[in-house]
C-alpha cells in the first residue's frame, strides 16, 4: 500500500539531508537538529509554546531512551579508573601485552574477539568487557583509540549484530514479517553477512593505516584516553594485584555463563554486566583505601558519571530528531501523523518501495535503501519488519528471492542504524575509547558505503 507523505515527512527529509551534510563538512549539527524538531512540532501543532516545549520533551525522551548506555559507560569508566590507579590494569593486560605487539595484531584480534563474544550477548555489553581490559594492550601497541573504536564497532555492532546467528531476535523479526522460517533467513544473510564483514573491515583498516602513515591520526593521540591514568602503587600488593586480576575476569565470564544460561540479551545483559561493575568498584575501593574506602567509591562513580555526560551531552539534542522520526513522535510532538502512518522514518521506507519497479537488481537496490532509510532512528531493529514485508512484495513479483532480499534489508538497516554510521548508536564503543562518536562515524562511512555496494551487487546474483 502506497503511502501519501505529508508536509512532516517532506521536513524530516530536508533535515536528514541538512545533518548529513554538515556531518560530512565536520560541522556541529545541535543547531540543526534543534530547528528541525522545533519546525516538526510546529507544522504539527500549529502551535508556538507546543513547539518550543517539544525541544525539552525531545531531550527528556533521548534522555531517557540513552540512559541505560549513559549507566553502563559511566559504571565501567569508574570501574576502569579504580582498575589503573590500583594497578590490577597493569597485571590484567599483561598477557595480551605479549601477544598484540603492533597495531595490525590490535586491530584484528579486538575486533575479532568481539565479535565473538557479541555473537552470545550483544555489541554493547561486550564493549563494556573488552573496553577496559584491551583498551590499553591496543593503545601501548600503537593502535590510536580511534582505531580500537573502529574494531570494536564494526566487527560488533556490524558483522554479529547483523547477522545475529545466535541470539537470533534479528532474523525472527525479518523472517515473521517476510513469513519465512528464520533458518531461511540465517542461511540467505551468511554470504552477505561474510561479504559486508570483510569489504568493510578491510577497507576500514587500509584507510586506517593510509591515514596512520600521512600523519593524520597519531598514535601518540592515545595521550589521556583513559581518565586519571595516575597508578598509586602502595595502593595494593602484588597477590593482591594479582588476585584481582583473576577474581575479575572470572566474575564477567560468570556473567557470559548466566547470559547463555537465563536467556538474557540487550537491556537485561546490559544491566547484570553493569551491575557486577558496580559491586568489583565498591570491592577494590574498601580494599584499596581501607578507612577512606566510602568516599572514595563514590568520587569514582562521580568521576564516571561526569565522563558519561561529558561525552553523551553533544549527542543528545541530535538523537532526539532522530528519534522524531519513529515511536518518538507520538509520545513527543502527539499524535498528528496519519492513522496509517508506521512513523516518518518507516514511511518514507514504504513510499520508496511503492515507487520503483520490480527488477531483481531494483528489488536488491530498493532493499537497501529501504534498509538503510528506517535505521536512520538509530535503532537498526525498529525498520527490519518492514525490510522483510517488502522483501516478501519483491520476491513474491519477481518469483524467487525473498530470503536473500529480507537479509539484505536486516543486514543493511542494522549496519545503518545498529549503529556504525549513526553517532548515537555507536555512543558505546566511542565512549569506552574516549573518541567522537561524530568522528567515528566519518571514519566509519566510507568502508560501510563500499561494503553495502559489494553486498548489494552480490545479492543481486543470489536473488
Amino acid at each position: 500500500m502506497e503511502m501519501e507523505l505529508t508536509a512532516l515527512h517532506w521536513i524530516y527529509v530536508v533535515f536528514i539531508a541538512l545533518i548529513i551534510g554538515f556531518m560530512v563538512k565536520r560541522r556541529d549539527t545541535t543547531l540543526i537538529c534543534i530547528i528541525g524538531i522545533f519546525l516538526l512540532a510546529l507544522v504539527a501543532t500549529g502551535s508556538l509554546a507546543s513547539s518550543v516545549s517539544g525541544i525539552f520533551n525531545s531531550f527528556i525522551f533521548a534522555i531517557t531512551e540513552l540512559m541505560s548506555t549513559i549507566l553502563i559507560i559511566s559504571i565501567i569508566v569508574a570501574m576502569s579508573t579504580v582498575l589503573t590507579r590500583s594497578g590490577i590494569n597493569d597485571v590484567m593486560i599483561a598477557p595480551f601485552a605479549k601477544f598484540i605487539k603492533n597495531p595490525t595484531l590490535a586491530f584484528w584480534v579486538i575486533g575479532i574477539v568481539m565479535m565473538i563474544i557479541s555473537w552470545f550477548f550483544w555489541p554493547s555489553p561486550a564493549v563494556a568487557l573488552l573496553g577496559a581490559v584491551l583498551l590499553p594492550v591496543a593503545l601501548r601497541a600503537g593502535l590510536p583509540a580511534l582505531g580500537v573504536a573502529m574494531a570494536m564497532n564494526l566487527f560488533g555492532h556490524g558483522i554479529a549484530l547483523s547477522g545475529d546467528f545466535i541470539i537470533q531476535a534479528a532474523p525472527k523479526l525479518t523472517g515473521d514479517a517476510a513469513s519465512i522460517p528464520i533458518g531461511d533467513v540465517i542461511a540467505a544473510s551468511i554470504p552477505l553477512v561474510i561479504t559486508m564483514g570483510v569489504v568493510t573491515t578491510i577497507s576500514a583498516f587500509i584507510l586506517l593505516k593510509r591515514d596512520m602513515k600521512l600523519g593524520r591520526i597519531k598514535a601518540e593521540d592515545n595521550e589521556g584516553i583513559i581518565p586519571d591514568q595516575t597508578i598509586s602503587e602502595d595502593l595494593l600488593t602484588l597477590g593482591q594485584k594479582k588476585f584481582f586480576a583473576v577474581f575479575i575476569p572470572i566474575a564477567f565470564l560468570l556473567d557470559v555463563v548466566a547470559l547463555s544460561v537465563l536467556k538474557l540479551q540487550g537491556g537485561d545483559a546490559t544491566a547484570l554486566v553493569g551491575g557486577t561493575a558496580v559491586f568489583i568498584l565498591l570491592i577494590l575501593s574498601l580494599v584499596a583505601h581501607k578507612q577512606q574506602g566510602l568516599e572514595k567509591s563514590t568520587a569514582y562513580l562521580i568521576q564516571g558519571f561526569q565522563f558519561g555526560f561529558k561525552v553523551f551531552g553533544p549527542v543528545i539534542p541530535i538523537a532526539a530528531f532522530f528519534y522524531l522520526g519513529d515511536s518518538g513522535f507520538n509520545q513527543i510532538i502527539g499524535d498528528y501523523l496519519p492513522k496509517t502512518s508506521l512513523g516518518i522514518v518507516n514511511d518514507l521506507g514504504a513510499a520508496l518501495a511503492a515507487s520503483v519497479p520490480l527488477t531483481k537488481e531494483i528489488a536488491a537496490v530498493t532493499l537497501t535503501g529501504i534498509g538503510a532509510i528506517t535505521g536512520l532512528d538509530g535503532s537498526g531493529f525498529s525498520g527490519i519488519s518492514l525490510a522483510g514485508s517488502v522483501a516478501k512484495l519483491f520476491g513474491t513479483a519477481i518469483g524467487s528471492g525473498t530470503a536473500t532480499l529480507t537479509a539484505l534489508g536486516q543486514i543493511t538497516a542494522i549496519w545503518v542504524g545498529g549503529g556504525t554510521l549513526i553517532p548515537w548508536a555507536l555512543i558505546p564503543a566511542a565512549a569506552i575509547c574516549n573518541v567522537s562518536p561524530f568522528e567515528l562515524a566519518r571514519r566509519n562511512l566510507l568502508p560501510v558505503t563500499i561494503g553495502l555496494a559489494v553486498t548489494t551487487i552480490v545479492a543481486m546474483f543470489l536473488i
